[in-house]
C-alpha cells in the first residue's frame, strides 16, 4: 500500500479514487469515474481495467456499485475534446465526476501525472489503477460505461464497427473511416479523422 493511502487510512479520511477511459479512441466521449470505497476494503480480483477480461470487468462493475460508499461517472464530449484538447477534456471529465459525489471528501487520488482543478487536496499517482483500490474501481466503472456507450453507438452507426474496437484506431476502423468519412461523434482534432475528412471533401 502506498504511504499516502496508509496516512489517509490512519486518519480515517474520506477519499476517492479517480480514473478515466477513452483518451486514445478516435470517436466518442472521454469518460471519468470517481469512487469512494469503505476504508480498507479489498475487492478480490480488482485491478487496472485494461488487464481484466470483459466478463471480469462486468462482474466487478456490479460489485463496485454495490460496495462503494459513493460513486459518480461523467464525461467530456467529443465537441469538448476538439475544443480544448484531450488532456484538458480528460481533466474536465474527472472534475465533473468528483464534484458529483454525494459525500464530503478529505482527499482525492487521481491516476496519472496530472490532477483536475477541484477544491480538495489531491495527488496524482502514476499507475494508480494498479496501486490503489479506489482508483482501480474508478477505472472499471469508466471503462465499462464507455464500452457500453460505444456498443450503443454501433447500433446508430453500424458501418464503423464500434462494438468491436470501441472507437480505437484499428485497421477495421481506419478502413471504415476512409470509406464512409467521419460520423458526427468522431474527434475532428485527431489526425486519422482529419485525414478522412479531407479525403471525403476532395
Amino acid at each position: 500500500m502506498l504511504e499516502i493511502e496508509k496516512t489517509l487510512l490512519e486518519k480515517k479520511a474520506v477519499y476517492c479514487g479517480v480514473d478515466e477511459a477513452g483518451v486514445g479512441p478516435l470517436c466518442g466521449s472521454v469518460v471519468a469515474a470517481a469512487v469512494v470505497l469503505p476504508l480498507g476494503l479489498e475487492i478480490e480480483g480488482l485491478k487496472d481495467s485494461k488487464k481484466l477480461t470483459l466478463s471480469q470487468r462486468e462482474r466487478l462493475y456490479e460489485e463496485i456499485l454495490e460496495k462503494a460508499i459513493s460513486f459518480s461517472i461523467d464525461e467530456a464530449t467529443t465537441k469538448e475534446i476538439d475544443q480544448i484538447n484531450i488532456l484538458q477534456a480528460r481533466l474536465l471529465a474527472m472534475a465533473r465526476a468528483i464534484n458529483k459525489l454525494n459525500v464530503d471528501l478529505d482527499y482525492v487520488l487521481v491516476d496519472g501525472n496530472r490532477t483536475p482543478n477541484v477544491d480538495y487536496p489531491r495527488a496524482a499517482i502514476v499507475k494508480g489503477d494498479a496501486l490503489v483500490q479506489s482508483i482501480a474501481a474508478a477505472s472499471v466503472l469508466a471503462k465499462v460505461t464507455r464500452d457500453r456507450t460505444m456498443c450503443l453507438l454501433d447500433e446508430q452507426y453500424p458501418e464503423y464497427g464500434f462494438a468491436q474496437h470501441k472507437g480505437y484506431g484499428t485497421q477495421q476502423h481506419l478502413a471504415a473511416l476512409e470509406k464512409h468519412g467521419p460520423c458526427p461523434l468522431h474527434r475532428q482534432s485527431y489526425a486519422p479523422v482529419k485525414k478522412a475528412s479531407a479525403l471525403k471533401i476532395s
